[in-house]
């Protein structure tokens, strides 16, 4: 196949019979920034990025604000998130990296061996 997807991809499954199965790391970007939107207190991906634009601006703009390093068979992850004001800023982190992982690892297979998060700001709306 001379005609390759020019992203980096992961090798994840491959037999001699069947043939490979192949992530690439955009796809693992996408899968963090939806498992870490979907924890309360998290408002957005820095970058105003929610679940609810998805169907308007495309799956690849949740990756903004993402940033995945895989190697072999182990994923760190640097996430840029927008919290919501008056969630303790913590507990909401570790729920970020416990989702993050665990999705990560659930779907593809891969080892998540860090979940770094940076508090990019805080929205000070309240919901209606």
């Amino acid at each position: 196949m001379e005609n390759r997807d020019e992203r980096n991809t992961h090798k994840v499954y491959e037999t001699s019979t069947i043939g490979e199965v192949q992530i690439a790391d955009e796809v693992v970007a996408i899968i963090a920034g939806l498992a870490a939107t979907e924890v309360s207190g998290v408002d957005s991906m820095a970058g105003n990025i929610t679940n609810e634009l998805v169907g308007k601006l495309g799956m690849k703009n949740l990756s903004k604000g993402v940033k995945v390093e895989v190697t072999e068979e182990h994923v760190s992850v640097d996430l840029s998130l927008n919290i919501k004001y008056g969630y303790n800023i913590p507990e909401v982190g570790e729920k970020v990296q416990e989702k993050v992982k665990s999705a990560i690892e659930n779907m593809t297979g891969l080892t998540v061996l860090d979940v770094n998060i940076k508090i990019a700001g805080v929205n000070l709306t309240e919901e209606k």
